[in-house]
């Protein structure tokens, strides 16, 4: 998706029994617009066809360093030059050694050793043979180089065995390969965002609270969209049934309170703050320190009391750029301008929950973007990561634009 689309990705294979996922990756890698070329050592073939991958990613994979063809009279080093990436997944201890020492025995770690673009490992092997000293001193080695290494995972081994040595899932690999992407080539680098997602939880007694529907799936939308431009993206999350995304710091709260000193804290040295949090505004004035009990009564009457204003308390913060959500059931427009003026925000995005694709949970969204000047912008209906790339479109040029 978007920083993916286009890019030249060498995926490198070496010889584990995990190099049957490496075709689901590649598949993967290409369903999201990147170029992958692919590059086995001679012991991947024993697991799995370079056929394989020329029929996920419709490009030629690659096994013989002294091959070469018209278009690629210089194989041995076009790889690497051409490369806007290097993944090497899985990758073996005699793959790490081999890149850890510079050495280029076979076309991919010669194309490892050609290359300028940033490197993502992701070991696999048995335990024993991750902890050895050597395996760790070559990974330290690596690291210190800059490479990102992923994993690996704690788990069932080929060997019976269990602990570190799986290769990691799909889904971190893919945010990792975003994440290093975006450091290198994203128009957000050395920005600080900070991020809110997911439904505050006001206490009513240990068990029950006062909440909303909220997924959180907009916000950690931003909070990848934002790391993947290459943004510190710090994502300040209430509870959600959403994994952490790869490379971005996440700080779990429960109440809005605790959401407000923890955005407070977070906005210090920020560029931008997005608040796609559904928040609470009131709260039980008294939490009952045990469960409340049914008994007899017919009713039970709770006090609420107002929770903090989060975005009205950064009203003064200067240089910072304020971007807040209006979830909405009627008079869209008019509820969002009146918010985007009451808060003194920069934007903010507007939806109708009560649409179809548009509402709490829906993979989807449909917005109006609204600014200050007055400007409107009605996106249509499409994925949530897709509205969030489009609110750090309006981000990077408010950034840009107080940065002249």
């Amino acid at each position: 998706m978007y920083n993916l689309t286009g890019r030249r990705i060498v995926l490198g294979v070496a010889g584990s029994i995990a190099a049957y996922k490496a075709v689901d990756l590649a598949s993967q890698l290409t369903q999201m617009g990147a170029r992958v070329d692919t590059v086995l050592t001679e012991a991947a073939g024993r697991f799995v066809t370079p056929l394989s991958f020329t029929s996920v990613t419709g490009r030629p994979a690659y096994t013989d360093m002294f091959a070469a063809s018209e278009t690629a009279p210089e194989l041995h080093v076009q790889l690497g030059h051409q490369a806007e990436l290097v993944l090497v997944a899985p990758a073996t201890a005699t793959t790490l050694a081999r890149l850890a020492l510079g050495m280029a025995e076979d076309l991919l770690s010669l194309t490892a050793l050609c290359t300028r673009a940033p490197l993502v490992v992701c070991p696999a092997m048995d335990a024993y043979m991750w902890e050895h000293p050597a395996t760790q001193d070559n990974v330290a080695r690596l690291r210190q180089r800059g490479a990102l290494v992923v994993g690996p995972e704690v788990g069932r081994l080929a060997s019976g065995h269990v602990g570190p040595g799986r290769l990691a899932e799909r889904e971190t690999i893919l945010g990792a390969v975003r994440h290093a992407l975006g450091q290198r080539y994203g128009d957000l680098q050395g920005k600080r965002i900070v991020v809110t997602a997911g439904g505050t939880q006001e206490p009513i007694d240990p068990v029950r609270y006062v909440g909303n529907h909220s997924s959180g799936k907009m916000g950690y939308a931003v909070a990848e969209a934002g790391r993947d431009r290459g943004a510190q993206v710090t994502l300040v999350t209430a509870p959600t049934a959403l994994p952490d995304p790869y490379g971005v710091q996440v700080v779990r709260v429960r109440t809005a309170c605790e959401m407000r000193d923890a955005v407070l804290e977070a906005c210090r040295d920020a560029h931008a703050l997005v608040m796609a949090a559904a928040v609470a505004d009131f709260r039980p004035a008294v939490s009952a320190p045990q469960k409340i009990k049914r008994g007899t009564a017919e009713a039970l009457t709770l006090e609420l009391v107002r929770n903090p204003d989060i975005l009205g308390e950064l009203k003064d913060v200067e240089g910072l750029v304020k971007v807040g959500f209006a979830a909405e059931t009627q008079d869209l427009v008019a509820n969002a301008e009146k918010k985007l003026r009451e808060k003194d925000l920069d934007l903010i995005v507007a939806n109708d929950v009560t649409a179809p694709g548009s509402g709490f949970g829906a993979d989807t969204n449909k917005v109006v973007i609204l600014d200050r000047s007055g400007k409107r912008e009605e996106l249509p209906i499409m994925g949530k990561y897709e509205v969030a790339w489009h609110v750090l479109d309006r981000v990077a040029g408010l950034l840009e634009g107080r940065k002249t």
